[in-house]
């Protein structure tokens, strides 16, 4: 891989520096709170998209934040004079490499800095190439093979989806910019992070200490390649290049194996590598091939010995899907012939594998030494409430839960409504019953399932005090019905309520 086109990188093994430009930093307020209220929403929210029109238009003043924001964020070259000592550590960012002197009378930055909350509220920051930190529909801003993206809307869907609770190790596999590494830091022990880009392992050791986060244990190599055979994680997150494209022009996007083989490798292979109780979640992209069920398709990709909740968020027809990767990459800018050579080599490709659209979404794996390991694939692509750690956990202690308890400990069990859950009635106006009953979550999945009459009423009465065995033995004895049938036919619908996370067990 070549990276003679891109700017030499600011030393990884200068974190007095790096402190120090944090310190100047946050006292400019050079925040993700602080960019909003200089600039204002919709010039904000345009840097997201990678349009700086409006940023610019923003800071056309002398304040140290408005020069930090050309500087760091727009990449405009600025006079020494305006970022003095007591705005920037000028001499010591230009000897280390955060700047360079540009013509006779200007400084600029050699890599682009952008403000990132953390869950917690954290001010941080992650480094990226120059003009990349985010892709999108306006293009990134190199196509160098070994360009290093920053934070796009990848990077904060498998952030806020990764359980965080603390544990003793963990693996952030194909690290880029080190946004994951970054999270992992503040609950994880020791991390480790790995790439097959030199360059982004240079960057991550950037973006940590740029945040004040302890170093990691930073590896070359592709896939569990760097990771020795004894070794073991409690957390594994990965957003790999798992752009299903012809060839490997970019490393951030393309794994340049086949189709989707490269998730399902790292999604098969990571099984030996998860510690009891751990979690590996990776985002992945996933063919829909004719005459084949995606979900089948996915279900074999699950290790022996894992659980694993696969969703899928989004489908795109094999047309979209090129022209979003192409856009990504800045090639509708490019020559026309050119563009129309590479959307045809897409289209080449994916009518050789009968692949007629192509899936997005998370997968999810628990290592757990259940003699039947639960697997669940399914499409919701509905607004969620993220962060969505939480509900991920709680999900698979729920499956725990179920799997641990027959019909018969079931009735025997007692059980709470989850919180925020709305009960809705649908049917004719006037009508004297509903046709049908909903339970509506607004928080976490926001799913929705419907019920009969027995489980809205059940699910109504749930607070943990009675059984559920006792709950139905009193509906069958308001409805007039069999308590005896009832208790029958009625477990498996409160084993799908308290899946789903409409029930929890009172333990």
């Amino acid at each position: 891989m070549s990276d003679s086109s891109l700017p030499t990188l600011p030393a990884a093994d200068r974190p007095d520096v790096a402190a120090r430009l944090r310190d100047a930093l946050l006292a400019a307020s050079f925040t993700a709170d602080g960019l909003l209220e200089l600039l204002g929403a919709p010039a904000y929210a345009a840097l997201a998209r990678s349009e700086t029109v409006p940023a610019l238009r923003a800071t056309r003043g002398d304040t140290p934040l408005e020069t930090l924001v050309r500087l760091f964020l727009l990449q405009q070259p600025v006079p020494p004079a305006r970022v003095a000592a007591d705005v920037l550590p000028v001499q010591e960012c230009l000897e280390s490499g955060w700047l360079v002197r540009v013509g006779a009378d200007e400084v600029a930055a050699t890599v682009d800095i952008r403000p990132y909350g953390g869950l917690d509220g954290e001010d941080w920051f992650i480094v990226s190439d120059l003009g990349c930190a985010v892709g999108g529909a306006g293009g990134i801003g190199s196509r160098n093979e070994g360009v290093v993206l920053g934070v796009g809307g990848a990077s904060t869907t498998l952030a806020g989806i990764t359980v965080r609770t603390p544990v003793g190790s963990a693996l952030d596999l194909g690290t880029g910019s080190g946004i994951q590494a970054l999270h992992a830091a503040q609950h994880a022990t020791r991390v480790t992070a790995t790439d097959v880009n030199p360059r982004a392992l240079h960057i991550t050791a950037l973006t940590l200490a740029l945040s004040g986060a302890p170093a990691a244990d930073l590896r070359q190599g592709s896939l569990f390649e760097p990771i020795r055979a004894d070794e073991t994680y409690d957390l594994i997150v990965s957003n790999p290049p798992f752009v299903i494209s012809p060839g490997a022009r970019l490393t951030y996007r393309d794994g340049g194996m086949s189709g989707d083989d490269l998730c399902r490798t790292l999604v098969q292979e990571s099984g030996e590598r998860l510690a009891e109780g751990g979690f590996a979640q990776f985002l992945a992209n996933w063919q829909h091939v004719e005459g084949e069920d995606w979900q089948d398709r996915l279900r074999s990709w699950v290790p022996r010995g894992c659980d694993a909740w696969i969703v899928q968020r989004e489908v795109q027809d094999v047309t979209q899907y090129a022209e979003l990767w192409l856009r990504d990459a800045g090639d509708h800018r490019g020559d026309p012939a050119e563009y129309q050579a590479r959307y045809d080599a897409w289209l080449d490709e994916f009518e050789a594998r009968k692949v007629r659209a192509v899936g997005f979404g998370w997968i999810t794996l628990r290592r757990t030494g259940a003699a039947v390991p639960s697997i669940t694939v399914e499409e919701w692509p509905h607004p969620v409430e993220q962060p969505l750690g939480e509900t991920i956990r709680a999900h698979f202690a729920r499956l725990d839960y179920l799997r641990d308890h027959d019909d018969a400990a079931l009735l025997e069990g007692h059980f709470r409504l989850v919180s925020e859950i709305v009960q809705e009635q649908v049917g004719l106006p006037g009508a004297e019953d509903p046709e049908h009953v909903v339970l509506r979550q607004h928080r976490g999945m926001r799913r929705a399932t419907t019920v009969d009459t027995v489980g809205a009423g059940f699910a109504g009465v749930c607070d943990g005090s009675l059984s559920a065995g006792r709950i139905l033995d009193a509906i069958a004895q308001l409805m007039g019905e069999d308590p005896v049938l009832l208790r029958d036919r009625t477990p498996a619908q409160i084993r799908l309520l308290v899946e789903q996370g409409f029930l929890d067990p009172a333990v």
